[in-house]
C-alpha cells in the first residue's frame, strides 16, 4: 500500500461515506433555491396584510354585498361600459341592504363601493396565482428542498379555502332578510386570512435559515408561542366580531362602557351562546379587556425573546401591540373613524406577523427532538 492510498484510508475511517441519519434536518440540494422560496414567500405574505387591510375598509364603507354574483374567471374584468354599469347597479338594488342601507343612491354613488369589493376581489385572484405560479415554477424545475413539498402544496389550498369562505360570507348577506354578511361567517374569513398568513411566514423563515445554513433545522412551536397564538386568535375573533356586529358603536367611552364598568346585554333573556358571540355590548367588553390578556403573554414572549438575543423582534412585539392598544381605545372614543379603525386592523394584522417571527426565533432555539415541531 502506498503512503497516499494509506492516507485515503485513514480518512475514510474517519469520515465514512454514508448516508445522514433519519433524524438529520432537511438539507438544502445544490439545485433548491431556498433563498428564492423565502422572498417569494414574504411578498404573498405582504400581499396578505393588504388584502386584509382592504377587507377592513369593505366592510366599514359597507361595500361588501355590491357585487351579488360570483364569477371567478370573468369577474377580473369590472363593468366597462354605462349598460354594465347599470346592469351591476340593478343586481345590488334587488337586496335587501340597498333599501335598508343605500337606498336612493346614485349610481356614481355606487361605483364606489363597487370599487372597494371589487379591488378586495383582484387581491384575492392575485394572491391565489402568486402562490400557485411560483410553486408549480420551482416544482417543475425541482428547486424545492427537501421536507417542504408538502408543506407548501397546503398553501395554495389554504388561500382557496379563503376564498371559499369569503364567498359563503358574501352569500349569507344576500340571503332575504339579510342587510349585512354574517358575523360568524365574516370572522371565519379574516381568521382564516390570518391563519394563511402565519403558515406562509413560518415557512418563509424556514426557507430562510435554511438559506442561511444548508442543513437548518425547522423551527418548534413552542409552549409558551403556541400560548399567546391561542389568546391572540381569540382577540382577533372578537375584533371580527366587534366589525360584524358594529358593537364598536355600543358606546365611545373608555375604559368605561356607558359609565359603567361591565353594560350588561343589550337583550335580556338570551342563551350564553347568543350573549358570548353575537351580543354587541358583551362582544364588545370581552374584546377589550381580553387584549390586556394578550398583551401580558406578548409581555412574556418578548422578555423571552429578548434573553435569547432577539431584540429586534422583542422591539416589534412591544411596539406592535402597544400601537394596537393605543389605536383601538381611538377607535372607540372617536365613534369608530373610517381612518383609524382600518389602522388598527392593519396593526392587527401586522402583530400577528411580530408575533410569528418571534414564535419563530424561540422555536429556532429549542431543542430539535420531541413533540410540537411545525413542519
Amino acid at each position: 500500500m502506498t503512503a497516499s492510498s494509506g492516507a485515503r484510508a485513514a480518512d475514510m475511517a474517519q469520515h465514512p461515506a454514508s448516508s445522514p441519519p433519519a433524524s438529520s434536518p432537511p438539507a438544502s440540494s445544490p439545485a433548491s433555491s431556498p433563498g428564492a422560496m423565502a422572498r417569494w414567500l414574504f411578498g404573498v405574505a405582504a400581499l396578505i396584510v393588504v388584502i386584509v387591510v382592504v377587507g377592513g375598509i369593505t366592510r366599514l364603507t359597507e361595500s361588501g354585498l355590491s357585487i351579488t354574483q360570483w364569477h371567478p374567471v370573468s369577474g377580473i374584468v369590472p363593468p366597462l361600459g354605462e349598460a354594465q354599469w347599470q346592469a351591476e347597479f340593478d343586481h345590488y338594488r334587488q337586496i335587501d341592504q340597498y333599501g335598508a342601507v343605500h337606498a336612493g343612491m346614485t349610481l356614481g354613488q355606487f361605483k364606489g363601493i363597487f370599487f372597494w369589493e371589487y379591488i378586495h376581489r383582484v387581491l384575492g385572484r392575485v394572491i391565489g396565482l402568486a402562490m400557485l405560479g411560483p410553486l408549480v415554477w420551482f416544482a417543475l424545475r425541482r428547486q424545492i428542498p427537501r421536507g417542504f413539498g408538502w408543506r407548501l402544496m397546503a398553501l395554495p389550498v389554504l388561500v382557496g379555502m379563503q376564498g371559499l369562505l369569503g364567498w359563503l360570507m358574501v352569500a349569507s348577506g344576500l340571503k332575504p332578510g339579510m342587510t349585512e354578511v354574517a358575523p360568524g361567517w365574516l370572522a371565519a374569513h379574516l381568521l382564516a386570512a390570518l391563519f394563511t398568513l402565519s403558515v406562509t411566514l413560518w415557512i418563509a423563515l424556514d426557507l430562510r435559515a435554511l438559506a442561511r445554513d444548508g442543513r437548518a433545522v425547522p423551527a418548534r412551536l413552542t409552549a409558551l408561542p403556541l400560548l399567546t397564538g391561542a389568546a391572540l386568535a381569540l382577540q382577533l375573533l372578537y375584533g371580527a366580531l366587534m366589525a360584524g356586529l358594529r358593537a364598536g358603536h355600543v358606546t365611545n367611552q373608555w375604559p368605561l362602557m356607558n359609565g359603567s364598568l361591565f353594560p350588561g346585554p343589550t337583550q335580556s333573556g338570551r342563551g350564553l351562546g347568543v350573549l358570548l358571540f353575537a351580543d354587541p355590548a358583551i362582544v364588545h367588553f370581552i374584546h377589550r379587556w381580553w387584549a390586556w390578556v394578550v398583551v401580558a403573554l406578548l409581555l412574556v414572549m418578548a422578555r423571552r425573546l429578548r434573553g435569547a438575543g432577539a431584540r429586534a423582534q422583542s422591539v416589534a412585539v412591544h411596539s406592535i401591540f402597544g400601537t394596537q392598544i393605543i389605536l383601538g381605545i381611538a377607535t372607540v372614543v372617536s365613534g369608530v373613524a373610517l381612518w383609524l379603525a382600518v389602522l388598527h386592523q392593519l396593526a392587527g394584522a401586522l402583530l400577528v406577523v411580530a408575533t410569528v417571527a418571534g414564535a419563530h426565533r424561540l422555536g429556532q432555539a429549542a431543542p430539535s427532538d420531541g413533540p410540537g415541531r411545525l413542519g
